[in-house]
């Protein structure tokens, strides 16, 4: 585009930021950003909170803060942005504490603003925390809860061993649970080797995504801890039987953008 002599707008390089966001090339973003210094791009709001954004995917949470910090009138999006990179990052208390100055300064959550700071709470084990924001998202920011909160939740009970709560709200959802639920308490069993709600989150996964490998290979993880290898053998071979491969375990809870 710059080759043909075209000088790129504010949408086409926050449409470029995005991409190096989404694929966690912080040089090519560097670089994105270097040439609007350079050419003296003016830089507003919806560039601003995606150059936060991009640092913050890419790893450098330091400049995404000081990204952040250097836009002199903030909007949801840029506090979504700033509070999403902390939550990221597993920097729990830092996320809270700029959702926490967000409010101060008179600006709404979102439900999206909410998904990262039940993420927050989430990777940083703040059962208490995570609880009370969750039960005001109704009563204090009119935001209604939806799947993805509830999955949050699920996920913050399990990381912290809490599986009886996490299952005890999972049948409290006003809606039926997707396979991102159930992913979130299979893999808080096999953290925490705990065989029997592992086998029924198991059953509740397979009647979504029949086959799915995650979950013979969480359930032969927790198997073999147990010293139950018979069932592990019998488990390996209905794999090879299924064709359904191992998959290594991971976080089934992702932030929206």
């Amino acid at each position: 585009m710059r080759r043909l002599g075209c000088c790129p707008n504010q949408i086409t390089l926050s449409s470029a930021l995005s991409a190096c966001a989404g694929f966690s090339t912080l040089v090519f973003g560097m670089q994105i950003h270097a040439s609007l210094i350079k050419f003296g791009q003016p830089v507003d709001i919806i560039l601003s909170s995606t150059l936060v954004d991009m640092d913050a995917k890419c790893g450098d949470i330091s400049a995404a803060d000081s990204a952040f910090e250097s836009i002199p009138e903030k909007n949801l999006g840029s506090w979504n942005s700033i509070v999403g990179g902390f939550a990221g990052h597993g920097l729990g208390v830092k996320a809270l504490e700029k959702f926490e100055s967000m409010k101060n300064l008179g600006t709404k959550p979102d439900e999206i603003t909410l998904v990262h700071v039940l993420s927050a709470c989430a990777r940083g084990g703040l059962v208490d925390e995570g609880e009370m924001h969750f039960e005001k998202m109704e009563r204090e920011y009119a935001v209604k809860p939806g799947i993805q909160h509830f999955a949050c939740m699920v996920d913050l009970y399990g990381r912290v061993g809490q599986l009886e709560k996490a299952v005890e709200l999972i049948r409290k959802m006003p809606f039926d649970p997707d396979v991102v639920i159930w992913g979130a308490l299979l893999g808080a069993c096999g953290l925490h080797s705990s065989l029997e709600v592992g086998l029924f989150a198991a059953e509740e996964m397979h009647k979504l995504e029949q086959d799915h490998p995650a979950v013979y290979s969480l359930l032969t993880k927790i198997q073999g801890e147990k010293g139950m290898w018979n069932q592990v053998t019998e488990l390996k071979n209905m794999m090879k039987q299924s064709g359904a491969r191992k998959q290594k375990a991971g976080s089934w809870i992702e932030s929206p953008t």
